[in-house]
């Protein structure tokens, strides 16, 4: 029996959004700027799912633009965002511990002249608020920083970062990769207070392919995709109707279900915490605030031999984001755990799918690799 615990790398499609997607594939097909039938109709679903996805962040449909993925949003919103604000100035605020679609976005506006402070993160991998207020200056023009981090479940204030900013009478932007937070925390985009928010579907049950930025109404970012006027001229490419209809589902069903999901979630995070500690005391994790998101190490076994007994029980988990490719975890390191904690690292992420059944066979696993592998 299968036990899919690797939620935050990406989950499995619901029924639900797959079927949203095979009527867009099969029956609504027309290209969505087409002025025909099939166009209207394309139009018409195109517009439905926006705003499905809307009320599930708690915006204005008119505010979302539809991406290929979180990592374009964050991209659009951090080069974006920098350059539209530069007359702010070019000093930047972000974390060492944010994903790869950050940091390499950070990277190359340090190549054009602006200057990055990179915080560093408190013990569950979030950012203080106290921190942010430092490193503020009149010259910032823009803050880029994760809602949820995605390897330890960390999670930054992010709306009290936004109240900081007003009180500071700030005119750098506020940008948060909220991909691993939308419908795993609690937070809508009017009371998170940012200027852009990335989200993803893959992440909550739609396919693959498909992502959001939320653009605050009167804020103008240049187009990051030239050519059409799709997307009210925000970004071109002929939309992704299927994936955008399955995105628009999902979400819905999601933000329906959140409060119970989440509930559930962290229950079961509590439980693996529980029954790890009690059979195998040196265990170590991660104390983190999200409820879908458990860092675990066994120090002086290796992650990827442990990841290997997992999978040979049809156990499926990560030791760091699935976007380093098996690399080793730059957060852990950020975070300053030594060297055998990280080597031994593990992370869980659970779903509203995962059950106890799920739970039951991970601790088991871990507990008989435990006393049968070699320790190191």
């Amino acid at each position: 029996m299968e036990h899919y615990l690797d939620n935050a790398a990406t989950t499995r499609v619901c029924p639900e959004a797959a079927q949203a997607a095979l009527y867009a594939m099969t029956e609504g097909y027309g290209n969505p700027s087409s002025t025909h039938t099939k166009g209207r109709q394309a139009a018409r679903l195109l517009s439905h799912a926006r705003e499905q996805v809307a009320a599930a962040l708690g915006c204005e449909a008119q505010e979302l633009v539809f991406t290929s993925c979180g990592s374009e949003s964050d991209n659009w919103a951090i080069l974006g965002g920098a350059e539209a604000n530069r007359r702010v100035g070019g000093h930047i605020i972000s974390s060492a511990v944010e994903h790869d679609a950050v940091r390499k976005s950070l990277d190359e506006l340090e190549r054009r002249g602006f200057t990055v402070t990179r915080l560093r993160p408190d013990a569950s991998g979030a950012i203080r608020v106290e921190d942010v207020r430092d490193a503020l200056r009149e010259d910032t023009a823009l803050v880029t920083l994760m809602l949820v981090n995605n390897e330890t479940g960390g999670v930054t204030d992010i709306a009290a970062i936004a109240r900081e900013l007003r009180l500071r009478s700030s005119h750098a932007l506020l940008h948060t990769d909220a991909v691993q937070g939308f419908l795993k925390v609690p937070f809508s985009a009017r009371t998170l207070g940012a200027d852009l928010i990335s989200i993803s579907g893959h992440k909550i049950h739609a396919p693959k392919g498909v992502g959001a930025l939320y653009i605050r109404r009167g804020l103008r970012l240049r187009p990051f995709i030239a050519g059409g006027g799709q997307e009210n001229g925000r970004r071109a490419g002929t939309e992704a109707v299927s994936q955008i209809c399955a995105f628009g589902e999902a979400a819905e069903l999601g933000a329906r279900a959140a409060k119970d999901s989440q509930a559930r979630m962290a229950a079961l995070k509590a439980s693996i915490v529980e029954k790890l500690s009690a059979a195998l005391p040196d265990v170590l994790f991660v104390d983190s605030a999200a409820p879908h998101i458990l860092s675990l190490s066994l120090p002086g076994y290796r992650s990827e031999v442990l990841m290997n007994v997992l999978e040979s029980k049809e156990i499926y988990v990560s030791k760091s984001s699935a976007c380093k490719k098996g690399g080793r975890s730059h957060v852990l390191e950020a975070m300053g755990l030594d060297t055998r904690r990280i080597d031994g690292a593990l992370r869980i992420g659970l779903s509203r799918y995962t059950t106890e059944e799920d739970i039951d066979a991970l601790c088991a696993a871990l507990i008989e690799a435990h006393g049968t592998l070699a320790h190191r």
